[in-house]
């Protein structure tokens, strides 16, 4: 019965030393002495605060990318015990001792080390030998950019390192298909693409770049299943929808659980509410949430509210009146009504409350029980510090001269009478019997007399309108747009008919409970879109650079500088492996077409497997370096150094790959490769001297005379270089 034990229990495991070696010497390149520097380094000062709005739970809004980056750095702060304590305001400022600064760095460094490693393993899974794999391990390993880049807290190198993760799941996943489809293993690798490819997207948006790529080559490879006669219709589509699943599906979801588990961590009201949609606002403890608690759901006639403009651009800002009139004549020589002036103000404050009324009764307070209003109601907007009436005619606006002017009537015994009804339009509505709805209900009014809509212009007004921001009657206005779309935010029910009473009642808190929890979909949906129509700062950076500067090196980043010493880290490639990896996708594009030539006039030069192989390397590599690339001469924000290191990642990959197809198809004979490896040996030990070379700029641990770092310019270097050999 026990017959078994009567034998040892053997483990038989093949483990590859090179895997071991490269992850070994690759972690101790990035995690050295990975505290050092205790300072804030370049855009640690950015990523920085959010990690403290996440330590804190704070809410904050980032247009530079999803959360998912923000979250793996604010894990490490968390695991390292960081309470968010400490004013990122300067690059340069020492760390205080309550932040963990090992723990923050650790992510991205890690990540860092284990794209050595991977690196190895994709060159490998293409086909290629284990020389040409050890090859772009380690230049990954000694780039010095790279290593610069992966040790602070940043996030490019865990961009990198899910792209890579991405390209590799599928190249083992293309493996696997070839022996044992619908395996565990095969499951395995296609779900971690997947999940990968989300990763990569949600760490930063151009990670979509990567992701649309592996799509693509899955894209193409699901065509020639399709064409597969072996297999039977039900067998094509269940690799249909396992890829659908996988590489589609799948990545959305794991997308929308990032932004869940980011809106779960961020509850607390925080400095960037006022992007947001009351709706939102209203969300988060504290902040709104705590203005508008006990706020009446509906809103009815008597009603005082509070309007925000939806659009929120150029500012958030409310609707509002004061006392001050419009002039008599404008500054263009143009007249005025002279009315009441009627402005956006991005501030709360007591004049931006207004009084729902009922044109057909005088009364200024909710009825028992409240009459509701409805959608397609006509009703007037009463100011309530000074009574008079929202009011819109056949006048230009001061800076809109093609829309009409809005302000409150006031009364000048002249031949221009008031025009004060509006309809009311409930955009969102579900039915023409919707009833206005504080914060839920987007609406929009329209003028009665001449079928204007109020709008936001957002042009800010000269100084007799406090540059205040101007609104307008938009009479010729078609189709939607947010700038004509308001929100209730402060809401009461009006009880006071005399008018310093109301003035009281105004500046006092509401008092009904109502609750108004906004669903993930919606709160998602309106964070998705701020964060990809907020305004980013686009001004000039010194250390601002363009694509073409980043192929040839002609710039740099200093990231660091010591104050009492020279010791200083700069973002500076190793000019050897730029150089080369950049020759090696031209040769490769011209060895592509010049095979692709030959095989249109039936001459193979190379085996059908091999062909198949060198298309794949390039689709990955070359195709990698472009999609990361070239999609930046199309975009107009500011550009560095560091935005370009995931598609030089690509390039490294691909220059072992040259390399080898050199030697082994090009170079005829035995002495041939006998000069082309010592070549490459000489070209990698030139590129491991450049890299020594630049050691002091990466880790910024020994100070430098002015003399060296002049010689440490890489121009100098490359002319040291050439002195040298």
């Amino acid at each position: 019965m026990l017959g078994f034990l009567q034998q040892p229990v053997m483990v038989t495991a093949e483990v590859n030393l090179n895997m071991v070696a490269l992850t070994a010497v690759g972690l101790l390149s990035r995690l050295w002495q990975l505290a050092y520097p205790r300072a804030v380094v370049f855009d640690e000062v950015y990523y920085g605060q959010h990690i403290s709005f996440y330590m804190k739970r704070t809410f904050f809004l980032d247009g530079s990318g999803p959360p998912f980056g923000h979250m793996l750095l604010a894990l490490g702060g968390y695991l390292g015990g960081f309470d968010g304590n400490f004013l990122w305001n300067r690059i340069g400022a020492e760390y205080s001792s309550n932040v963990p600064v090992w723990s923050l760095r650790l992510l991205p460094a890690l990540s860092g080390a284990l794209s050595v490693p991977m690196a190895y393993e994709i060159v490998w899974e293409l086909g290629f030998s284990h020389c040409a794999a050890t090859g772009a391990a380690l230049l990954l390993l000694i780039e010095n950019a790279l290593i610069t880049q992966s040790r602070l807290m940043l996030l490019e190198s865990v961009l990198i390192f899910f792209n890579l993760l991405a390209v590799l799941s599928y190249l083992k996943f293309c493996n696997s298909q070839k022996h044992r489809p619908f395996s565990p293993r095969w499951w395995f690798w296609l779900v971690l693409t997947g999940v990968a490819c989300s990763c990569a997207v949600g760490i930063k948006y151009v990670g979509v770049f990567t992701y649309l790529l592996v799509l693509g080559i899955a894209a193409v490879h699901a065509w020639h299943v399709i064409g597969d006669q072996t297999l039977s219709n039900v067998r094509v589509l269940c690799h249909l929808l396992a890829r659908a699943a996988a590489l589609v599906v799948l990545p959305v979801l794991v997308y929308l659980l990032f932004f869940y588990i980011h809106l779960l961590l961020l509850c607390r009201s925080g400095p960037h509410d006022q992007i947001m949609s009351s709706a939102f606002q209203a969300s988060l403890e504290g902040g709104l949430a705590r203005v508008t608690q006990g706020q009446p759901l509906e809103v009815a006639f008597g009603s005082q509210v509070t309007l925000k403009n939806v659009f929120g651009q150029p500012v958030p800002c409310w609707l509002h009146s004061h006392q001050s009139t419009y002039p008599m004549i404008y500054e263009n020589g143009r007249g005025s009504s002279h009315q009441q002036q009627v402005t956006c103000y991005p501030f709360k404050d007591v004049n931006n409350w207004w009084i729902v009324k009922d044109p057909g009764r005088h009364q200024l307070v909710v009825n028992n029980p409240p009459r509701p209003v409805r959608h397609g109601d006509v009703v007037q907007l009463v100011h309530g510090m000074t009574t008079r009436l929202l009011n819109t005619h056949d006048v230009a606006a001061p800076l809109s001269p093609h829309a009409q002017e809005v302000s409150c009537y006031i009364d000048y015994n002249i031949s221009m009478p008031p025009q004060n009804l509006w309809r009311l339009d409930i955009v969102n509505r579900e039915s023409d019997t919707d009833v206005w709805k504080t914060i839920l209900s987007e609406v929009r009014f329209v003028h009665v007399n001449t079928s204007a809509i109020l709008k936001l212009s957002g042009v800010p007004l000269p100084d007799w309108g406090f540059r205040q921001l101007e609104v307008v009657g938009e009479k010729l206005f078609r189709g939607y747009h947010e700038s004509t779309v308001w929100n209730v935010e402060e809401h009461r029910y009006g009880r006071s008919q005399e008018q310093k009473e109301r003035e009281l009642e105004l500046h006092s808190p509401t008092q009904v409970d109502i609750s108004r929890n906004l669903s993930f979909m919606a709160r998602f949906s309106e964070l998705q879109w701020r964060m990809l129509t907020v305004r980013s700062d686009d001004s000039e950076h010194k250390y601002s650079s363009t694509p073409l500067d980043w192929v040839m090196l002609d710039t740099n980043i200093a990231y660091w500088l010591h104050p009492r010493t020279s010791a200083q880290i700069h973002l500076l490639g190793n000019v050897v492996i730029w150089a080369s990896a950049s020759l090696a996708t031209l040769v490769y594009a011209l060895l592509f077409i010049w095979y692709l030539l030959r095989r249109r006039r039936r001459v193979c030069d190379l085996p059908e497997d091999r062909w198949l192989r060198w298309v794949l390397a390039g689709a990955l590599c070359a195709g990698g370096w472009a999609v990361n690339y070239l999609p930046f001469f199309l975009m107009e924000k500011t550009l560095f150094l560091y935005h370009y290191l995931p598609a030089l990642t690509f390039q490294i990959l691909l220059l072992p790959v040259v390399l080898e197809h050199i030697s082994d198809h090009l170079c005829r004979s035995q002495l041939q490769r006998s000069l082309f490896t010592a070549l490459v040996v000489a070209w990698f030990t030139s590129a491991c001297h450049v890299s020594n070379m630049l050691r002091p700029l990466t880790y910024g641990d020994r100070s430098l005379s002015p003399s060296e770092l002049k010689a440490l310019r890489w121009k100098d270097s490359w002319d040291i270089l050439i002195r040298k050999y």
